[in-house]
């Protein structure tokens, strides 16, 4: 499988850079091929203009960043992001991404798009039942899985949430292992 496996974080070294490596590592050795896309290492803009609000669906009348960074992610048959969890939601810079590339008549409306896996690998610095407690849990999985894979019609999607990345390296050990697993067996 082809898999377009993005990263936002402005550190490539950081947690999320080592968990987005040893996904790729496990899905190369899965026999998966990797088209690795770092937001930040490649400067993506994003801020949505007047050229890429949702118009008439045709790629051509999108400006050229997005036409090529459709064509890019509809090379591939799965999208997997890496990211932190910041203010309960994902980095401003994946969400421009978002809200850039995966436009209409691209990857909703009348669209037929390739991709028919989606995962996110989410690094919050509270732990799972932090997130359960207020609801947050919910309602981030709500946003993402329903409002983005699903409303995008990508049905085959999983949320992993790594959470207590403040918690020290051995703690972070395990998550860059979990990614490991998780490209592994994707």
């Amino acid at each position: 499988m082809k898999i377009l496996l993005v990263l936002c974080h402005p550190r490539r070294d950081s947690l999320s850079g080592n968990v987005a490596d040893a996904f790729a590592k496990g899905a190369l050795e899965a026999g998966h091929k990797i088209d690795f896309l770092d937001l930040y290492g490649e400067k993506f803009n994003p801020v949505l203009k007047v050229p890429d609000e949702p118009n008439d669906g045709k790629l051509e009348n999108y400006s050229k960043e997005v036409q090529e960074g459709f064509i890019r992610l509809n090379n591939n048959e799965a999208v997997v992001m890496v990211f932190p969890l910041w203010w309960w939601s994902m980095p401003a810079m994946l969400k421009g991404w978002i809200d850039r590339v995966w436009n209409y008549g691209l990857t909703y409306g009348p669209c037929q798009h390739n991709i028919k896996k989606g995962a996110m690998l989410i690094l919050p610095a509270h732990t799972e039942e932090d997130l359960k407690k207020r609801n947050y849990l919910e309602a981030i999985r709500t946003s993402f899985d329903v409002g983005i894979f699903n409303y995008n019609e990508i049905n085959d999607s999983e949320l992993t949430f790594l959470g207590g990345t403040d918690q020290g390296r051995e703690h972070c050990k395990k998550h860059i292992k979990t990614a490991y697993d998780k490209g592994l067996e994707f």
